[in-house]
């Protein structure tokens, strides 16, 4: 219990706290309206302007609640709390407006977006005030029993809102690391392929050296040359060797990619290549084959009713541009979660400093392009 109460006090806050939108000002604007609309049809609220300043006070503690979600919370419950303390002094049953329920989402927001710090004392001082209010208002124990469990149902959302975002998360860091292992694999290949054929060379230059040094001085041209494009093909991949075995079989690049057409079965598949594809940068060669593969492979799996399937890879300046689009009714899933397979090509993508759209075609269909860039990946 000790070391759980630890880790929840280390907790960091959360990573995706999206900034201030339209939604939380259509909120804030519902609150200050039902708060006036309150304020006009009660007639007996006691001291009504101090009751209303303080309710107001609210705004900007729902403005804050996601980016300052302590402050947020100890200002919205205090002021609940210096409520209780006014109905205490004026000896009256209720004093305050209904519409300051809204304190309930600061609660949700300090679970959901505060550090473990924050929650452990935001509760402790939530916890405070709620007792002082139900001790205040004399409640029976039914009404305790129920506004405890209101305000334990909206710790329990933001609770399991916030560990489905950090599971997430934790899945998306798997899959780019995932890809960068795929990434340095394929490194640790390519760089095997051109060292052998620089050992080879350099055999045959030892052979030759004292017979014909006109070629041996071509062989060191060669290997300076084969040696160069070998680093610079090192520097723009992930930096890092896998611990396996080494498969020194060369990669499958955009020249294999005719293979995968195929007319005998459903859906048909139809590769097209055009422009400049025969000298690319290996790893990307290689990249572009995995991603036209992959993409090929789930919307065989996945397009509902496709009876065609095109792959197109066209170079087009200092980029290159693969399109694998179907003929199948709806949107194809990606993976056994909907969106992860998809989120690994884009990332993929990404570490070669390219980039990847998928979404409904013009014609109807599934559409997935990619664009990466030569240079960058040279």
């Amino acid at each position: 219990m000790a070391t759980g109460a630890r880790s929840l006090w280390q907790e960091p806050r959360a990573a995706d706290a999206p900034p201030v939108g339209r939604l939380d000002w259509l909120m804030v604007g519902a609150f200050g309206a039902a708060v006036a609309v309150e304020a006009i049809v009660r007639p007996d609220l006691t001291w009504r302007p101090l009751v209303v300043g303080l309710a107001l006070i609210l705004i900007p503690a729902l403005l804050w609640r996601r980016r300052q979600p302590l402050t947020a919370a100890l200002l919205g419950f205090g002021v609940a709390g210096l409520l209780s303390v006014l109905q205490l002094t004026a000896h009256t049953d209720d004093l305050g407006l209904s519409s300051t329920i809204a304190v309930a989402i600061l609660l949700y927001s300090l679970v959901r977006w505060g550090s473990g710090r924050d929650i452990v004392l935001g509760t402790a001082f939530v916890t405070a005030v709620v007792a002082l209010g139900m001790v205040v208002s004399a409640t029976g124990w039914g009404d305790v029993v129920g506004g405890s469990a209101f305000l334990l149902m909206f710790i329990a959302l933001a609770a399991v809102f916030r560990y489905r975002a950090d599971l997430g998360r934790r899945q998306h860091l798997e899959i780019r690391n995932q890809e960068r292992l795929a990434l340095a694999r394929e490194l640790h290949d390519i760089v095997a392929h051109h060292v052998s054929a620089i050992a080879v060379q350099a055999q045959a230059g030892g052979a030759v050296a004292g017979t014909q040094p006109e070629k041996a001085a071509e062989v060191l041209a060669a290997i300076e040359s084969e040696a160069s494009r070998t680093l610079a093909e090192m520097r723009s991949m992930v930096r890092v060797l896998r611990e396996a075995d080494v498969d020194y079989a060369p990669q499958l690049g955009v020249a294999d990619l005719p293979a995968l057409a195929r007319s005998d079965a459903t859906p048909t598949v139809e590769v097209s290549l055009a422009g400049s594809l025969a000298r690319l940068p290996r790893h990307l060669d290689a990249a572009v084959y995995r991603l036209a593969q992959e993409a090929l492979t789930n919307a065989v799996r996945h397009a509902r009713g496709a009876t065609h399937i095109g792959i197109e890879v066209r170079r087009e300046g200092d980029a290159v541009r693969l399109r694998v689009a179907d003929d199948g009714r709806g949107e194809p899933g990606w993976g056994p979660k909907p969106g992860f397979g998809l989120l690994g090509m884009a990332e993929r993508a990404q570490l070669l400093g390219g980039s990847l759209s998928a979404g409904p075609g013009a014609e109807g269909g599934w559409l997935l392009e990619v664009v990466l860039p030569v240079k960058a990946s040279a």
